[in-house]
């Protein structure tokens, strides 16, 4: 179990006060869909699409996720005592980056390898069968370098596989604590944290944002973990990275409709997936909008729409988020290593 440092005695109404307040600040996955809507809408943008193979692939992996999801065994959780501690501290309560995992994920991680290693093509199939017999401390230091977002020593070949195993423990862990009978005093597992821009789960940057139709929550934006899948709400108005109100700019692939927007004087779009780039601090996060497209899905269009990360790429803004499915770097400079080394 994690530790987490103590925090000065606060009192009842402190403490609820950190504690979400409007309507669906928090978004939590769905163990039955999660990821079955993942592979559902993969296969649907796969047709036709340049990417076809790898998205199909991803597809497969997700279809391995949802059914480690459906059988994944109890593991170590934050009890009441650090759940309190972790909202007092403005912190997330299951730290990606300081949690001590269970090895159970390493266990959903070989069994993922093994189910997609008889859908690839048959050169990549050795390096997938290497992964589902890789060691203990291997897999451990390719999750310590996924999870902290370094590439120097990553295997770029199997870290996708990797991240599908911490993709199905951290969701695994996240339901699990929601579900945790608390004290009267403490209003919620979690809440708020002090960083905005990352999971108030987890702690993990987003894969993107998403506007939501929901009947209670419609017109709002979400950002999506790119490791639990939670979503917490951010409005609108702000950069998803720095907050500022100024200087955000929307790019698509999908050219202007014609029609003019009357109040702003310019030309809209209806475009499903648009990157928003922000000129104050040159970072930039995918939106989508289910508006316009009830099936989207965060990680799967994400991955279909990397040819407008390229643009918004060369225009000198750089990613803020992360899709663990596809991760950007030079495999030279990585000097990647060999799964049981």
């Amino acid at each position: 179990m994690s530790t987490i440092t103590s925090a000065p005695t606060i009192s009842q109404e402190e403490l609820q006060a950190r504690a979400p307040k409007e309507l669906g600040f928090l978004r939590f996955p769905q163990a039955l869909t999660h990821f079955a809507e993942r592979e559902m809408r993969l296969r649907q943008l796969a047709n036709n699409h340049a990417m076809r193979d790898y998205l199909l692939f991803i597809a497969d992996v997700a279809h391995a996720q949802h059914e480690q999801l459906q059988t994944f065994p109890e593991v170590a959780l934050p009890d009441a005592d650090a759940l309190k501690n972790a909202a007092l501290l403005g912190q997330p309560p299951l730290p990606a980056v300081h949690w001590q995992r269970d090895p159970a994920w390493q266990a959903a991680t070989r069994a993922i390898a093994q189910a997609v290693a008889s859908k690839v093509p048959e050169n990549a199939r050795p390096m997938l069968e290497q992964l589902a017999q890789a060691d203990s401390a291997w897999l451990e230091k390719q999750a310590d370098l996924l999870l902290n977002g370094i590439m120097l020593g990553l295997d770029l070949g199997t870290a996708p596989i990797v991240a599908a195993g911490l993709q199905v423990y951290w969701t695994h862990m996240v339901l699990a604590t929601n579900k945790l009978e608390l004290p009267k005093s403490q209003a919620a597992a979690f809440g708020r944290i002090d960083n905005t821009s990352v999971c108030p789960c987890c702690g993990s940057p987003a894969v993107d944002s998403v506007v939501r139709m929901d009947t209670e929550v419609a017109g709002r934006r979400y950002l999506h973990c790119s490791l639990c899948g939670s979503e917490w709400h951010m409005v609108r108005v702000k950069c998803t990275h720095c907050e500022s109100t100024k200087g955000l700019v929307f790019e698509s692939l999908v050219a202007a409709e014609a029609e003019i927007n009357e109040e702003e004087g310019q030309s809209i779009t209806r475009a499903v997936v648009q990157a928003e780039s922000c000129k104050e601090c040159n970072h930039y996060l995918k939106i989508l909008h289910a508006d316009r497209d009830p099936m989207v899905e965060p990680v799967a269009d994400d991955l279909a729409s990397v040819t407008l990360d390229m643009l918004v790429s060369q225009e000198g803004q750089q990613r803020s988020g992360v899709n663990l499915m596809l991760l950007w770097g030079d495999p030279e400079a990585a000097e990647a290593e060999q799964p049981g080394a």
